[in-house]
């Protein structure tokens, strides 16, 4: 049986409703570290079935860094204006827009990245791996390609504030605080170098 305190500091942790922390808890048997590994695959789960839905609203959050030398923007898609109004979904975007800066990525999705880009990665993955011997080098140019992809893809890359989780996982978190589709929908780094 989960105490009222571990409740209150698993949802101050998360920002997940009293009730979902409390099944949580129950099913890892008190265990804080498990129970929050079970409220992100809930989070998945849910952030999945609310995938078709229409965004309506969102926000666009910028942060400059480095005295004042690079930007990082976003625009983070709701559906309604009451959850693109409340400070925590603002956060969230803020939060992506430093990641963004910090981070650079290049495309949003896997599915933005281009199959000439593709291409070259793999040519010159291909040459380093020449060395390998033949019946593992497909295996290390795949792994080294399938890395540079998740270098590049903003859903994919650890969040900079916590490298425990991917920034689609701290968009899940939100699908699963707010009740709502949510998704970055544009993104730009800009930088005066």
């Amino acid at each position: 049986m989960a105490t009222t305190e571990e409740i209150k500091q698993l949802r101050d942790a998360t920002g997940v409703s009293v009730m979902q922390c409390k099944k949580a808890l129950e099913e890892a048997g008190g265990d804080m570290e498990k129970a929050i590994v079970i409220l992100r695959k809930i989070a998945a789960a849910g952030a999945g079935k609310k995938a078709d839905r229409e965004l309506g609203a969102g926000v666009a959050a910028a942060y400059t860094h480095a005295g004042g030398q690079v930007v990082g923007a976003v625009v983070l898609a709701c559906e309604t204006d009451f959850v693109s109004r409340n400070p925590e979904f603002q956060k969230i975007a803020y939060d992506i827009a430093m990641h963004v800066a910090a981070m650079r990525p290049e495309f949003i999705t896997k599915d933005q990245v281009q199959e000439s880009d593709i291409a070259k990665a793999r040519e010159v993955f291909t040459e380093e791996a020449m060395n390998v011997k033949e019946e593992m080098r497909s295996k290390v140019i795949e792994g080294k390609l399938e890395s540079f992809i998740k270098e590049k893809v903003l859903l994919d890359q650890p969040f900079v504030k916590n490298g425990d989780i991917t920034i689609r996982q701290l968009i899940e978190g939100g699908v699963q605080k707010f009740g709502e589709k949510i998704e970055v929908v544009r993104m730009e780094r800009l930088a005066v170098k």
